[in-house]
């Protein structure tokens, strides 16, 4: 079993333990982790999609070998999707056998009031833990030997379900007005929330929570992250390929290429047998890095400087 708490002891420990699992991360995401770790705080993690929000709470629950929780955010998402639901067809199933046995259950019952009360007692049973279906939220406090929660792009939710985070994220507990507080086993759940900034989220939830804002790489640092994940391609190569990509950020583009896609774009040189970059071998692989046709046309016309300037 993994010994948590070594791998913890420092920020320095976590950033080395964080590229073991081919996660390059800087001193600030490091510190993040540790702190949420030692303080059972939540973090909320922000920044432009494709720069290791998600990654980082998947490299996360493996390195501490945890179990990843995922919630998956969307419009509409509410409790019975988030938190739990009944077994309406458990509970349907058992409404027929009650019919079927209700003499049985009204045996010795005198009068009105016995007989309402017998089958109240035994209504109560339609609404405990037999019956629950827990989501993730229920199931990451469910968890005896903590996990790692994931509530994935919370931006894309409503206003109400920042709402029902609140409690969990505060107390690491539920409540279920059936059954009263549900709340985390011997080890609370490590709490990420990953956002893309679509929509201001409500101050209420971020004071509950650690923020850490993962911008895009230095080149440096991102040619680091391709030599952990696509270690075959060439170190020339893969110096001119990522500073393309910081020429690219600098356009007005609608979509900036991310990090993943520069992994993507390292691949694909590599599936190619590129040595080295040069202005027809970008125009043919651009749609790897750009996902907007009105951004490709648009720099077409600077591909030829750009690559000029990258093998200088």
């Amino acid at each position: 079993m993994t010994d948590i708490s070594s791998i913890a002891e420092s920020v320095t420990s976590i950033r080395q333990h964080f590229e073991k699992y081919n996660y390059i991360c800087s001193d600030q995401i490091a510190t993040a982790v540790y702190l949420a770790f030692h303080l059972n705080k939540p973090v909320l993690i922000e920044g432009p999609p494709g720069v290791g929000k998600t990654e980082l709470a998947k490299t996360t629950a493996e390195m501490f070998d945890l179990p990843l929780i995922r919630l998956q955010c969307y419009e509409g998402l509410d409790e019975s999707k988030a938190i739990y639901e009944w077994k309406y067809g458990k509970q349907l199933l058992y409404t027929q056998v009650l019919k079927e046995a209700l003499d049985e259950v009204l045996d010795g019952a005198k009068g009105f009031a016995q007989s309402v009360k017998r089958l109240h007692e035994f209504g109560d049973i339609f609404f405990s833990e037999e019956f629950l279906e827990p989501r993730p939220l229920l199931k990451a406090l469910r968890e005896e030997d903590g996990c790692v929660l994931l509530i994935d792009e919370v931006d894309k939710s409503d206003h109400e379900f920042e709402s029902l985070l609140l409690e969990i994220l505060s107390e690491f507990q539920v409540s279920i007005p059936e059954i009263g507080t549900v709340k985390a086993t011997r080890e609370p759940p490590m709490v990420f929330l990953t956002s893309n900034n679509t929509r201001e989220l409500s101050d209420a939830l971020k004071r509950r929570c650690l923020h850490l804002y993962i911008p895009f790489p230095d080149i440096d640092l991102e040619q680091k992250i391709i030599h952990a994940r696509v270690p075959d391609v060439p170190p020339e190569l893969r110096r001119q390929l990522v500073q393309f990509i910081h020429e690219l950020r600098d356009l007005d583009l609608k979509k900036a290429p991310a990090i993943s896609e520069t992994i993507d774009w390292a691949r694909t040189l590599l599936l190619l047998h590129a040595a080295s970059l040069d202005a027809e071998l970008v125009r043919s692989t651009l749609n790897v890095i750009l996902k907007f046709q009105e951004d490709i046309e648009n720099i077409d016309g600077e591909i030829n400087s750009i690559t000029a300037k990258i093998n200088k």
